[in-house]
């Protein structure tokens, strides 16, 4: 192909990994191209991580105007209106981008708009948004693809077109019953957002419990914040027909009767953008579920050809995309890092935050760890106590004839920033007794951890 332009890397998406591997890669000289469809930036900036959490921020603003008279503040007349919410995004938004526009020009990096798919090894080409096509050639390639809400095939699901979450972030207007399919943490942080504003909201899940990989304590817990803020929840609830128009009129088939509703909201998962992009042309692989086959440095099946974030299957989370950028660095600058091993903490950010690090006690029990188990209420956290945030628990797992710390989680205010100080005594080895015996501030909520570690059993 003679027409095709030369670089020294192309990086098919502009998610988390991508655009710091292009931005970095760039500064340093190489010349370097990222192929960007839509979103400048990726996902996380545009329509998911940042979005939602301001979105979810406005939910709980109206959350305390509800419970003014708590705090001794006399009830008046107030109501949510959805269109200001969605502008409050829209700007966040617009300064986001704008700042990521001002990175590529800072680095060197060039932005290409269009859809890019393989037509030759490490070449893609790409129909440009603004019209005509561009061939990019690249020394190294990297697919920073994403991924996006996965849609089954319940009869007249996709006919009824259903919000997705980035559906869902632009609404102006309150939906009268929102249904909300899956109860994981799309599907909550959302349920939770839009109840707080006003709608009637339903969470219908198939499974027997809503996030119900994580441990029993923890998902009653979830269920009874969610039926206490008057969200119903429909558990071991399958649904086998969809009838109606999201936004108009919407009724749900199930094994125990119909769901009727004004909205529906999809969030059952997600599924990786890796179909129609050429990946069989060139020799890359993908698995039963979609994901590009990466090793442990996230290697293709194709020579020079990288994957990163949720398209290559890495747990979907951006900060763990921005690990994957670290890995890929490390590989292509002659150092040695990879995947195998790394810590995979996370936030439901509902309202309180669902935070973990490391081994639940499912899972050290299906891998056989013992493990000595510590576990405080809130209540026992005395700013928990000042700001009226008492729900929830704090709980770690100590190993068994030694003093490591094999996991934690909390579900309670400002759980993600206390997960955060547990998670660096992990990283560096230190006994729970450091934390235990440390000074920590008081009242904050990480004073809570001397509590906390002060209850695990003598082993």
């Amino acid at each position: 192909m003679s027409d095709h332009e030369e670089y020294e890397v192309v990086v098919l998406g502009s998610g988390a990994a991508g655009k710091l591997l292009a931005w970095t890669l760039a500064s340093q000289g190489r010349r370097t191209a990222v192929v960007e469809r839509r979103y400048v930036g990726g996902a996380c900036p545009n329509i998911a991580c940042l979005p939602s959490k301001n979105v979810i921020h406005g939910a709980r603003v109206a959350s305390y105007f509800r419970r003014g008279a708590e705090f001794g503040i006399a009830n008046g007349d107030w109501k949510v209106d959805m269109a200001a919410v969605r502008d409050r995004k829209r700007k966040m938004v617009d300064g986001l981008v704008a700042l990521h526009l001002e990175k590529y020009r800072e680095s060197g990096a060039e932005l290409v708009m269009g859809d890019g798919r393989f037509v030759a090894p490490k070449t893609i080409e790409v129909a440009l948004n603004a019209g005509g096509t561009r061939t990019l050639r690249g020394q190294t390639v990297i697919i920073d693809t994403g991924s996006r809400a996965r849609m089954d095939d319940t009869t007249g699901l996709a006919e009824a077109r259903p919000l997705t979450h980035v559906e869902a972030l632009e609404l102006d207007q309150l939906p009268g019953h929102l249904i909300v399919l899956g109860g994981g943490y799309v599907g909550l942080e959302l349920a939770q957002a839009f109840r707080r504003f006003g709608s009637r909201v339903t969470v219908v899940e198939r499974n027997g419990a809503l996030i119900h990989r994580e441990d029993p304590d923890v998902t009653d817990a979830i269920e009874r914040l969610c039926r206490d803020e008057g969200i119903e929840v429909l558990t071991r609830t399958a649904v086998d027909r969809v009838e109606g128009q999201s936004g108009e009129s919407v009724r749900l088939h199930t094994g125990h009767g119909g769901i009727e509703g004004t909205h529906l909201l999809v969030a059952g998962g997600r599924t990786p953008n890796t179909d129609g992009i050429g990946l069989e042309k060139v020799g890359v692989e993908t698995d039963g579920k979609g994901h590009v086959k990466v090793d442990e440095r996230l290697r293709t099946t194709a020579e020079g050809v990288w994957a990163v974030g949720d398209c290559a299957g890495s747990p979907y989370f951006t900060h763990i995309g921005e690990d994957d950028f670290r890995v890929v660095l490390a590989n292509l600058t002659g150092g040695d890092r990879v995947t195998t091993g790394r810590q995979v903490p996370f936030c439901l950010f509902t309202d309180p935050e669902l935070a973990r690090v490391g081994l639940s006690e499912r899972e050290a029990r299906e891998r056989g760890v013992g493990y000595r188990l510590a576990k405080v209420p809130m209540e026992a956290v005395f700013r928990a106590q000042t700001i009226s945030e008492t729900r929830g628990f704090l709980k770690a797992l100590i190993e068994e004839g030694g003093d490591r710390i094999l996991g934690f989680t909390a579900f309670g205010a400002e759980a993600g920033e206390v997960m955060a100080v547990v998670q660096v005594a992990m990283l560096a080895g230190l006994p729970y007794t450091a934390l235990r015996d440390a000074v920590l501030t008081h009242p904050t909520m990480a004073e809570g951890l001397a509590a906390l570690f002060s209850s695990v059993p003598r082993g």
